[in-house]
Parts: C-alpha cells; sequence; structure tokens
C-alpha cells in the first residue's frame, strides 16, 4: 500500500466513524418525538405539531448528510478521462445561477476577473466553487456578503483566490476546516460540514493544492491551485 493510499485509508475510516456519530443524534431526534407521539395518540396532545416538527427536522439534516456523503464519493472517483478544457469564468457563471437564490437571500455580491482555462471535470469544479462560495455566504456574519474571486499565473499553475468580508477564522482552525465534518466554534450550521473536504479532494484529483488564509475579524481568504494548461492546447 502507499503513503497516499494509506492517507487516503485512514481519512475514509475517520469519514465513516464520524458520519455514524452525526447520524446518531438526528435519528434520536427522530425515534424520540416519534415514540411519544406513538404513546399518546388520540391523547389531544397539544405539542403534537412541535413535536413532529422536531421529526421533520431531523429528517432534513439526514437527508443532507446522506446527499453529503454521496457527494464526497463522487469527488473520490474523479478520472482525467472526465477532463476537457474549460474555462473558469464560465465555470463561476454556471455556478452563480446555481446558487441566485441563496445569493438573493443574503444579498452578496460576488465580482471576479477574466478566468483562464484550464482542463477539468466542468462538473466538480462547479460543484468546486459552489462550496467556497456558499461557505463564504453562509459564514458571512451579519454583513452582507462581499466575494471576490482572482487568479494569476504562478511556475506551472494557476492559483486562484475567493476572497470575502466574513469575519474570519481563527488560526489554530486554517487546517483542520477541511477534515470531514469539521465545524468552527460556535458555528451552527444545518449542513453536514463536508463542503470544503469536497473541496480538497476535488483540488487535488486535478493535482492541485487548496489552503485558507484568515485572520479573526478580517475575512478569508481560500485559495486552490489548478495545473495551467499547455499553450496552443
Amino acid at each position: 500500500m502507499s503513503k497516499r493510499q494509506g492517507m487516503e485509508s485512514a481519512e475514509i475510516s475517520e469519514l465513516l466513524l464520524r458520519a455514524c456519530h452525526d447520524l446518531k443524534t438526528p435519528l434520536r431526534g427522530i425515534r424520540a418525538p416519534a415514540e411519544l407521539l406513538l404513546r399518546n395518540a388520540g391523547a389531544g396532545q397539544a405539542d403534537f405539531e412541535t413535536r413532529l416538527g422536531f421529526v421533520i427536522d431531523s429528517a432534513c439534516r439526514i437527508e443532507l448528510l446522506i446527499d453529503g456523503l454521496s457527494h464526497y464519493a463522487i469527488a473520490m472517483t474523479i478520472q482525467e478521462g472526465s477532463f476537457r478544457k474549460i474555462r473558469m469564468d464560465v465555470v463561476l457563471r454556471l455556478t452563480l445561477s446555481k446558487i441566485g437564490k441563496e445569493l438573493r437571500e443574503r444579498q452578496a455580491s460576488v465580482t471576479y476577473d477574466s478566468l483562464p482555462s484550464v482542463r477539468g471535470d466542468p462538473d466538480r469544479l462547479v460543484e468546486l466553487f459552489e462550496n467556497l462560495l456558499l461557505n463564504a455566504i453562509r459564514h458571512g456574519g451579519a454583513c452582507s456578503p462581499i466575494i471576490r474571486v482572482t487568479a494569476k499565473r504562478e511556475g506551472e499553475d494557476w492559483l486562484f483566490a475567493v476572497q470575502d468580508n466574513g469575519p474570519g477564522i481563527e488560526a489554530a482552525y486554517l487546517q483542520r476546516i477541511f477534515k470531514p465534518f469539521e465545524r468552527l466554534r460556535g458555528k451552527d450550521s444545518a449542513g453536514p460540514g463536508l463542503g470544503l473536504t469536497i473541496s480538497r479532494e476535488i483540488v487535488e484529483r486535478h493535482e492541485g493544492r487548496i489552503w485558507a488564509e484568515s485572520a479573526a475579524g478580517s475575512g478569508s481568504t481560500f485559495f486552490f491551485t489548478l495545473p495551467a494548461t499547455p499553450s496552443g492546447e
């Protein structure tokens, strides 16, 4: 077994263990209210709607987790055979159309420069931008999110940056946020906590790197690299 295979096996093991842990909470949220509803059926319960709401909310959380695990599994199967040359500004526009509702609800602003062409899996690159933009929107604090996407050539790679005006991330969390189910302290999110993990997998399957830079109170920037296409391709 190679070093990379060993790391992947360890990560999958951790992922499955934490998935089992995260599934138990919403399952209890379904089982306990459902048992009470069954036990008191026909007794004219005043809090029937509240208990039913707990059941529905817990079921939705399980559905989100299953969706997240499915997307992670797909990211782990990316093959170069699915790659084609595509402009990243086209990928970004497709993403903005896909998440238009959330952008409008949060009055978020996204600006971008002219972005280069790369070789990659178009659907997964859309998902990459979707995860990074939604992360900025959902953790943007009280302010309307202002997000800027840029790219510059660095040697054999393109370096992309997704910068926001949010509350920032404490230094201790900058590496941990890419781990499965990792959530920032004090941040309650309905999501499964897999968006950045999936993003890392997508980038690495494209032979790139991803990381974040931030300081608490001064916004965050997520960087990722993708190999530049050979000239004339």
